[in-house]
């Protein structure tokens, strides 16, 4: 199969993928009456997604380069449609969130994609492919709301579950047809032990995090015990271990340990620019904001961020060839702090919202490219 199609295949797969974050947020305030639970509550619809993704993204991604890439791709994609079908066919709170984490194990597609682009293209094309790849995250979650919008108010909020389930089977089949495997494996056995420590560390950081305020400090502290004790145990394995679960060594070298460290402040901007945007525009007029938008307006007004990332890929790529990683790392990060300068100076009208939000796109698809 030409290259392309594998690109083409690859990028709509991280592109479902990262439509999970968002596709059930305009859904989430009827969740309540839907359910039967609190607010507090349906926020965990979301929430589930997000714990799932962080545990099962670094296991999976190992498992991918013992067992193959394209291996592990179908599966997190078989997950994605799996979860889809549990949450639309369910009728009671657990079941949701049963689904929804189900769904969270496919987020591993996109840094498996890359590594499979990596594997099987020529280096003057891998660049190009690789800065598409990455720029899925952005367009994926730019189109989940008002995507998820469009299909509830015409459909039902089920139909959304169902549109994911079908796209995930469709993408399975063309992943089948289209893509080949990587021949690139490490063999050895999986590390166990660690991925088990690695699960209960992130979780339980996870829900420090995240419940703060919420929870009582018992349980909390609780939390933050368990996390502390776990690493102490994790980190030695990681280290003993002949083939870990994470290469610490690797991990904390100099342009590894840098590089993450960007990549994380980095993903930091983008999604606040996604929720402080989808806040500030749909806030009521009462709170002293001039936009009070419908959830499929707001959806607009953050497309062009997601498709900024998607048009410029090429470029990226380009510039990656030209001069290397190190100076599109700085430019990505110098455009999306001007994007950021532009959203506190010019908070009004909609279209400065819109350029400060697609500078932040454009500054994320360079710096992950």
């Amino acid at each position: 199969m030409p290259a392309w199609m594998t690109i083409v295949v690859l990028s709509l797969s991280g592109m479902a993928v990262s439509l999970q974050f968002t596709l059930p947020i305009p859904i989430l305030p009827s969740m309540p009456h839907i359910l039967g639970i609190t607010s507090n509550d349906a926020s965990w619809i979301v929430t589930a997604t997000l714990l799932t993704s962080t545990i099962a993204t670094p296991i999976i991604s190992r498992m991918a380069d013992m067992y193959g890439k394209r291996r592990m791709l179908l599966i997190s994609l078989a997950m994605m449609a799996l979860g889809s079908v549990i949450v639309a066919t369910s009728s009671t709170f657990a079941i949701v969130l049963l689904g929804r984490g189900v769904q969270g194990i496919a987020a591993a597609v996109v840094p498996i994609g890359i590594s499979l682009l990596k594997d099987k293209l020529p280096a003057e094309r891998s660049n190009s492919a690789v800065a598409l790849m990455s720029a899925t995250l952005g367009i994926g979650s730019a189109m989940g709301m008002p995507l998820s919008g469009l299909i509830s108010e015409g459909f039902g909020w089920r139909a959304v579950f169902w549109c994911t389930a079908v796209t995930g089977a469709v993408l399975v089949v063309l992943m089948l047809v289209i893509v080949s495997e990587s021949p690139l494996r490490t063999g050895g056995r999986f590390d166990i032990a660690g991925a088990i420590l690695l699960a209960i560390v992130l979780t339980a950081t996870l829900l420090v995090i995240s419940k703060v305020g919420q929870w009582p400090p018992v349980a909390l502290l609780a939390l933050a015990v368990i996390t502390l004790v776990g690493l102490a145990g994790w980190i030695p394995l990681q280290l003993r271990h002949k083939q870990p679960m994470v290469d610490l060594r690797t991990a904390i070298t100099r342009p590894v340990l840098l590089t993450n460290i960007a990549s994380f402040f980095t993903g930091i901007a983008m999604f606040s620019n996604m929720l402080l945007t989808t806040q500030q525009v749909q806030a009521p007029l009462a709170s002293g904001h001039k936009f009070e938008l419908t959830v499929i307006t707001t959806g607009l007004v953050m497309l062009p961020s997601g498709i900024a990332m998607v048009v410029l890929a090429p470029l990226s790529g380009w510039l990656l060839d030209r001069f290397g990683g190190r100076p599109v790392l700085i430019l990505g990060n110098l455009i999306l702090a001007a994007g950021f300068v532009i959203r506190i100076f010019f908070d009004s009208p909609i279209p400065s919202i819109i350029v400060g939000s697609a500078l932040i796109g454009i500054g994320a698809a360079f710096a992950y490219a």
